[in-house]
């Protein structure tokens, strides 16, 4: 028997919160309920959830603060829930660490639809039963002070590996393993997220400004932004 998947629901509308359970267990998840911010720390570490649902309208600590601190040892999806529709308000989301925001009130079965879709994203797929053949090549794009091997999803940055989410590290080998090719934010959602995510081009603006932080540019190579167009793994000519 299949294991069910875990939600985390906080809100502090608990009449919202058990609707949404009740979508959601309808769709075999199992989900537990908290309606302020220092439970949900607290149940997100014992619970250990494979997707939390995030109002970001709580007392006390706040929605983002919530969603801050589950990012400092978590790369468990988050998809924001907020009556905030203010581009503003979704960008900021989106750099605190969320993976989706959803304005209320929503409907049910986007809400479903999304859960599932981000949960598509980050849920590894079986290893398989029969052993890769040896000749089997590695997913490898190494530059100088730059090694991203996407076989086992690891990041060498001069010398040190890094601390990067799985859409993190398939963004940056598409575009370094490709150099000096441009790609448009929607074609970069497409090979990375698929064609069935729900969100919008800001989803890569975010990511490519969480790698930046942890990768600078070298002599060698950069992330360069392709104004109006989208972004570039460039390689300079020595």
């Amino acid at each position: 028997m299949a294991v069910k998947q875990k939600i985390l629901i906080i809100d502090d509308d608990n009449n919202i919160a058990e609707l949404i359970s009740l979508y959601l267990t309808k769709e075999c998840f199992e989900c537990m309920i908290v309606n302020d911010g220092e439970s949900a720390l607290k149940e997100f570490a014992s619970f250990h959830p494979d997707l939390v649902l995030l109002d970001l309208m709580l007392p006390g600590m706040d929605g983002y603060e919530v969603c801050r601190k589950i990012r400092y040892k978590s790369n468990t999806p988050i998809i924001m829930l907020s009556a905030k529709g203010e581009v503003f308000d979704k960008v900021l989301g989106l750099e605190m660490g969320a993976d989706d925001y959803m304005i209320k009130p929503f409907d049910s079965k986007e809400l479903v639809a999304r859960v599932k879709a981000v949960l598509r994203r980050f849920t590894p797929e079986p290893t398989p039963t029969v052993s890769l053949p040896a000749s089997a090549p590695a997913k490898i794009a190494e530059y100088p002070d730059l090694v991203i091997n996407l076989t086992n999803y690891s990041v060498t940055y001069r010398g040190t590996t890094l601390d990067m989410p799985p859409k993190e590290i398939e963004l940056l080998y598409f575009l370094a393993s490709q150099p000096n090719q441009v790609f448009t934010r929607e074609q970069l959602l497409d090979h990375i997220w698929g064609y069935e995510y729900v969100g919008d081009t800001r989803t890569v603006d975010v990511h490519i400004k969480r790698i930046r932080e942890k990768i600078s540019d070298n002599e060698n190579w950069s992330i360069a932004t392709v104004w109006g167009v989208g972004y570039k793994f460039e390689v300079k000519t020595l």
